[in-house]
């Protein structure tokens, strides 16, 4: 294992693995998220997206005294979301109107982006990320580096529901380098924007304390939808792909030698 003296985190051995297992990347991500958003005291965040990432920084917004407004278009996210004290909304053509009305017209303090390249929208994208997967590998990683553009609905919306002076904190990936950002809007509304791959170790001091407090606060026993065994693994990608089944989290177990 690359630098192993440092990756490795000591943990209890009388606690479930779950408790620790989403350490080594959706928690920390989610808080550095929420770290990054800057929101004041008794703030409103808006988390963008409910998948694993999505759940935590909702999650830790309401762990941190603030109100947390969250958006996804599957049921089955905002009811998990809900059982934390999450407001959740539908993906809806005027959402960002309707967030924006429950902030007496402001907007949200600071959004988490938890979704990414990934959203929904625009499909021209969509047919040219295609098109470039179906190329040789060498040619793909070529053509992404020089010209790839991202879905950007969700940052979109991130930067319109945003109050002025807000943040928007991207904790969803974009691979891109022709992303086209709408600078006039954010330079008006002059928004602080945050963002970069989680710094994991960085983030477990102040995370472990909440991991192994027996009452839970994040919700780290309330992720897993789905436990296999590794051999299922392609077709439970699948399913976290499609949104079937209720799939939010996927824990997989090695195989008994």
């Amino acid at each position: 294992m690359p630098l192993a003296d440092y990756n490795h985190i000591t943990v209890a051995s009388d606690l479930p693995d779950e408790r620790y297992l989403f350490l080594s990347d959706i928690l920390p991500t989610a808080w550095q998220g929420v770290e990054y958003a800057n929101v004041p005291d008794g703030g409103t965040l808006a988390v963008m997206g409910l998948g694993p990432v999505g759940q935590f920084a909702a999650r830790i917004g309401v762990h941190r005294g603030y109100r947390v407004l969250a958006v996804d278009p599957v049921r089955e996210r905002r009811e998990m979301a809900a059982r934390h004290g999450v407001e959740a909304f539908d993906l809806t053509d005027d959402v960002v109107a309707e967030l924006r009305d429950l902030t007496e017209g402001r907007g949200a303090d600071a959004v988490v982006d938890a979704v990414g390249m990934e959203a929904h929208g625009n499909p021209g994208v969509g047919v040219v990320q295609r098109a470039v997967g179906m190329l040789p590998d060498p040619l793909a990683r070529q053509l992404m580096d020089k010209a790839g553009i991202d879905r950007l609905a969700a940052l979109h919306a991130s930067i319109d529901l945003a109050r002025r002076g807000g943040t928007v904190s991207l904790s969803g990936v974009y691979a891109g380098d022709a992303d086209l950002m709408p600078m006039k809007t954010m330079f008006d509304k002059q928004l602080s924007l945050r963002m970069g791959q989680c710094n994991v170790k960085r983030w477990i001091d102040d995370l472990m304390p909440l991991v192994e407090d027996l009452s839970d606060p994040l919700g780290v026993m309330d992720l897993v939808t789905h436990d296999a065994p590794l051999e299922e693994a392609p077709g439970l990608y699948e399913t976290f792909q499609r949104k079937e089944d209720g799939c939010i989290k996927v824990v997989l177990h090695p195989s008994a030698v």
